[in-house]
């Protein structure tokens, strides 16, 4: 039976495939920003004087979680394209910059390497760039799902710059203990 899939059948295919990827890829980005304190429950970042155009706290979890929905929707596209000539290689790259951004929160708010989680965003960037242009070749909806992530990445980009610039030394900084009520 080498008969084309009905469009049933792939949207069926889609629906599976976004069952797995997008509750993944939400769990994942979930456990790195868990995995240290970040955003306004870490004491170091707290204590950076940030650029004006940066968000409130709260922006941060709602821009993630909507963009990771639409990264597991985009991968999920390109797994449902069976056939499709580069579907692996784009696979291959999202997980690559997956990976990579994984790695962001705890090199920033955990290792407080402002300079090295610039230069990681700069790759992160480059890698979801590439993912993005494989995804047009495979699926174009899959392309379009991933452009609102690429701009987030250099606005997240301007930001951790920003903060390099504003906080010279900031990976040396260390917060003030919180003041003791118990008198000697």
């Amino acid at each position: 039976m080498g008969s084309i899939a009905s469009r049933g059948q792939l949207r069926m295919s889609f629906i599976r495939w976004t069952a797995v990827t997008v509750p993944l890829v939400l769990l994942l980005g979930f456990l790195s920003g868990r995995a240290v304190p970040s955003g306004d429950e870490n004491v170091w970042y707290m204590a950076l004087t940030k650029p004006g155009l940066t968000p409130p706290g709260w922006a941060f979890p709602v821009a993630w979680s909507i963009l990771y929905v639409m990264m597991g929707a985009a991968l999920a596209l390109v797994l449902a394209a069976r056939g499709a000539r580069l579907r692996w290689v784009g696979v291959a790259l999202f997980a690559l910059q997956l990976a990579l951004n994984l790695a962001w929160t705890p090199l920033f708010f955990g290792a407080h390497k402002v300079d090295a989680a610039l230069l990681l965003i700069v790759a992160i960037f480059g890698v979801a760039l590439m993912t993005t242009l494989v995804f047009a070749r495979v699926r174009a909806a899959a392309a379009w799902l991933m452009l609102p992530y690429l701009a987030w990445l250099l606005f997240a980009a301007a930001l951790n710059w920003q903060i390099g610039v504003l906080n010279p030394g900031a990976e040396h900084l260390v917060p003030e203990a919180r003041a003791s009520q118990v008198i000697d």
